[in-house]
């Protein structure tokens, strides 16, 4: 069984979230400001640190899309700086680290592109607790992290959250393509702007100087992972269209799932810690328009895509004992594997929903455990061919 304080936690989380979903039920407009951003006041918010800080992680954060709150957070391990001379500081415009694009020598990291959790209606991509979840999978993993702080619900219903995604994705792809432009153009980066068919876009300078986009992971977090594996989805649809973006893996953390006909686990952990199933139905209401509101909508429950699994990339799904939502996540992976798609799971016992990624939760062993899980994991499809044993 959990422990007393993780039981202790969750009463009182389920309590203000219960509270903080009906109050987005009976009044979804008033925490939107008049630029179209939520906000969450309780939301507890890590300010980016463009300099290495003590772990070793650089961050910042970048708006991408003018026309809605779009935005991303990359962080960034010192681990690019091996062999490097691009460490700069204090020039008087930008006191982060700045790499010097004229060295041919920069390192080539892999990208892992991260959701957070929150139902869709709740979390960011700057809270405390995915802050430091992002930074201990960029040093686990030696990978740049962009966390994307996707739309929420109800301010701003399906399919916006997984239209963040994709366009996160694009973001990418388009980074990498502007940057090749700079190669083969020989033009210096530091202020130039390329104009494409949308509009000005600007060269990213960690992303062109460290990204590797043919080494790809995408990472969920609860409903974090339903975006993940659309995006993943929509990767596989593009093909060469999303070039040189190869998406190699993917993990899906505790896969906020749900259907019309409950699973043993649905009937039996229906109270479960955290998110009961009551709570999760409220938080679809919320992110579905009423319209489409289904709990077999393919939103929803992964075993209604109408992908070809056999085309989906690696697969971990992490599921915890004590998750109501965890049959159907085991399920989706079994599906994976009919196909000959590598997708195990790793079910940690005496664990609740988000136990890896809850602020209260992130100091536990088991927390720390699941990271390093992930990474040696992750490491079998990002690592350089020759270089599989290097870590």
């Amino acid at each position: 069984m959990p422990s007393v304080s993780v039981k202790f936690y969750s009463i009182i989380y389920k309590f203000i979230l219960k509270r903080q979903l009906q109050t987005l039920a009976e009044n979804p407009t008033k925490l939107t400001n008049q630029f179209g951003v939520v906000s969450r006041s309780d939301d507890s918010v890590a300010p980016a640190n463009p300099s290495f800080s003590a772990d070793g992680v650089a961050t910042k954060d970048i708006h991408i899309d003018p026309l809605t709150s779009l935005t991303l957070r990359i962080f960034v391990p010192d681990s690019v700086l091996a062999g490097s001379r691009g460490l700069k500081h204090g020039d008087g415009v930008y006191g982060g680290y700045s790499p010097d694009l004229g060295d041919s020598n920069m390192r080539k990291l892999p990208v892992v592109l991260q959701f957070h959790g929150g139902g869709f209606v709740t979390g960011s991509s700057v809270s405390v607790a995915n802050d430091l979840f992002c930074r201990r999978i960029a040093k686990a993993c030696d990978a740049i992290v962009v966390a994307v702080g996707y739309r929420l619900a109800p301010e701003s219903k399906y399919p916006a959250a997984f239209e963040d995604g994709l366009e996160a994705l694009n973001w990418l792809a388009k980074q990498a393509n502007l940057a090749e432009c700079r190669v083969s153009g020989g033009v210096e980066l530091r202020r130039r702007q390329i104009v494409d068919g949308f509009g000005s876009s600007v060269i990213e300078p960690w992303i062109a100087a460290h990204a590797d986009l043919s080494r790809c992971v995408l990472l969920g977090v609860s409903s974090g992972s339903n975006i993940a594996n659309y995006v993943t989805q929509k990767a596989v649809e593009a093909g060469n269209l999303l070039d040189p973006i190869r998406v190699v893996a993917q993990v899906l953390m505790y896969p906020f799932v749900i259907g019309s006909t409950p699973t043993k686990s649905e009937i039996k952990l229906a109270n479960s810690y955290l998110y009961d199933r009551s709570m999760a139905i409220l938080a679809w209401k919320l992110f579905l328009p009423n319209d489409q509101f289904n709990l077999d909508h393919p939103a929803a429950n992964p075993l209604m895509t109408k992908i070809p699994l056999r085309k989906m990339p690696p697969t971990l799904t992490i599921v915890a004992e004590h998750d109501f939502m965890r049959d159907r996540a085991i399920a989706y992976s079994q599906e994976l594997r009919k196909v000959n798609v590598d997708a195990p799971v790793y079910d940690y016992k005496d664990a609740i929903h988000e136990f890896a990624t809850f602020e209260m939760f992130l100091k536990t062993p088991k927390a720390q455990a699941c990271v390093e899980d992930i990474a040696i994991w992750v490491k079998k499809y990002i690592s350089l061919r020759g270089l599989e044993f290097s870590y």
